[in-house]
């Protein structure tokens, strides 16, 4: 890619990951090379399954077993916390091998400290002119939003968790 931008899929509808992975499989079809990586998720994600068996996408492994951030001991939030700074860190720094880097809920995990915005902004801010980035998660920051080119806002209209329907997989995980 001679310019690389910086897209946001964001807000409380469903679609934001879905997105990013749509994506994925374009940047790749085209011969592109994919990093993808998810915060807040375990390694078992139907999505993972597949992009593991596409040419062209890399993943990045996570945390097995990731609880609910809500569900975790302080001990555990501290633990998430070194590996997902080191994992960031290590993304980072191979980002120039890539034609896109995807950070699946990178804004939450803002909010958790999980990821400093501060080394964010500045990666965002330094990355690879070639490379295009994928950020997602509810509520970016005004300044996320002021350093991307494409902000998608979701939103939800009707979900089936409204009425108690929990996550399917294939459809939701």
């Amino acid at each position: 890619m001679d310019r690389g931008l910086i897209h946001i899929y964001c807000g409380d509808g469903k679609g934001k990951t879905t997105a990013a992975i749509g994506l994925a499989a374009r940047c790749a079809g085209a011969g592109g090379r994919v990093l993808f990586f998810q915060f807040l998720k375990g390694n078992s994600s139907s999505e993972r399954k597949i992009l593991k068996e596409i040419k062209n996408i890399d993943l990045v492994d996570g945390i097995d077993n990731m609880k609910f951030v809500w569900n975790m001991t302080d001990t555990e939030k501290a633990e998430a916390a070194r590996k997902y700074k080191k994992i960031f860190e290590d993304i980072a720094d191979r980002a120039a091998d890539y034609d896109m880097i995807i950070l699946d809920e990178v804004i939450p995990a803002l909010k958790y400290d999980f990821v400093s915005e501060h080394k964010l902004v500045d990666f965002l801010k330094s990355k690879p002119d070639g490379t295009e980035i994928v950020l997602t998660g509810r509520e970016p920051s005004n300044g996320l939003m002021e350093l991307a080119d494409y902000v998608t806002k979701m939103k939800k209209i009707k979900h089936p968790f409204d009425d108690n329907i929990k996550a399917r997989l294939g459809i939701e995980y």
